[in-house]
């Protein structure tokens, strides 16, 4: 005679005052817990990299002051530019440079920014560079 069999073959005992939980009710309980919750999103904003933004220097600054003057004084043959531009970062310190290759459509003075044919906007402020062909034949009168 084995150990249980006197209770084996028994009913399953069922609660008066309480319903039978459901299958999914039941393995919930054992799902698995997150005791420190957004800790993984917190590893990977704190891994994600940034740069620091490039001053330039006199010699930079004016290049670009002229590269700027000169795509005011051909806008209406509507330049081709590729910009490189610094985007701050939104959630921590430093940003990312990027690229933008477009039509500049006008340059706005109060909003100090370059308007494109796309109608992107950037910030002449954040102008590391300004490459065209209109620049090619360009000598810096410094």
């Amino acid at each position: 005679m084995g150990k249980y069999d006197d209770i084996i073959n028994l009913p399953h005992p069922t609660s008066r005052k309480r319903p039978r939980m459901s299958v999914q009710d039941r393995a919930a309980q054992f799902s698995p817990f997150a005791a420190l919750t957004g800790y993984d999103a917190a590893i990977r904003e704190t891994a994600r990299l940034t740069e620091e933004r490039i001053e330039l220097n006199e010699y930079e600054q004016a290049v670009l002051d002229q590269r700027i003057t000169l795509l005011q004084e051909h806008l209406k043959d509507l330049p081709e530019v590729t910009i490189t531009y610094f985007q701050p970062d939104e959630r921590k310190e430093g940003g990312k440079y990027r690229s933008l290759t477009g039509v500049v459509k006008k340059i706005d003075p109060y909003e100090r920014q370059l308007v494109l044919a796309d109608k992107s906007k950037i910030s002449i402020e954040s102008i590391l560079n300004l490459e065209s062909e209109l620049f090619r034949n360009m000598e810096l009168e410094y």
